[in-house]
């Protein structure tokens, strides 16, 4: 690590595992309006972002709005944030060597404060990190780079001396090509997309334990 000044964090699926929750959660959402999608439909939903799902919502003819649809979906993340979602394995000792070795960490996320916030503290790491930063904060989604640029600056580093380590496929070819250096983390919602994962990341662990072999 002390090849770089900083090291960036997605949240859902990457430090957390939530996806399986979002699984159950769009389920709930989707029978409201009597749509009951299969499961490996499901699967995909579950790594998607809020404006990407209400593009699935229009597809199975529910007329809502985004906002309508987040306050849905918050309303029972919420609980589950605070109290049931667990860190990935290894996490909580990397983030510990990190700060060992002086390296500032900060979180980049497309996940709301209220939610964050109570399941990094529920976990207790939320104290480790150094930023966060959201893409509310700063109005746009993955697909573009700004996330990760302000993550760097909040950190006082630069993006080519900062680490960046995400589970999608579309957020990992985004840091890379800002020339951010990437680690790809395994999530079984994003398995589809391995093989390109593999190919586009620098590094891919399934892990974090693996972060900290020497």
């Amino acid at each position: 690590m002390n090849r770089f000044d900083g090291a960036i964090f997605d949240l859902d699926g990457t430090l957390i595992d939530s996806n399986t929750v979002w699984e159950r959660i769009d389920k709930q959402v989707l029978a409201q309006y009597g749509v009951f999608p299969k499961e490996r439909e499901l699967h995909r939903a579950a790594a998607m972002t809020y404006e990407e799902v209400l593009q699935l919502f229009i597809g199975y003819g529910i007329n809502i709005t985004l906002d309508e649809m987040k306050k849905r979906f918050d309303t029972l993340a919420e609980i589950e944030y605070a109290n049931n979602i667990t860190l990935k394995s290894g996490v909580k000792d990397y983030l510990h060597a990190l700060k060992s070795g002086n390296c500032p960490i900060a979180l980049a996320t497309a996940s709301p404060k209220r939610l964050y916030e109570p399941v990094l503290r529920n976990n207790g790491i939320y104290d480790m990190f150094d930023a966060f930063v959201t893409t509310d904060e700063v109005g746009k989604s993955k697909d573009y780079p700004d996330i990760y640029i302000e993550a760097a600056k909040r950190l006082g580093a630069d993006t080519d001396r900062c680490i960046v380590f995400e589970d999608t496929l579309k957020a990992i070819t985004t840091a890379a090509r800002a020339g951010i250096y990437t680690v790809a983390v395994y999530d079984s919602c994003s398995s589809a997309d391995e093989a390109a994962i593999r190919q586009t990341a620098d590094r891919y662990i399934v892990s974090f334990e693996e972060m900290c072999e020497r």
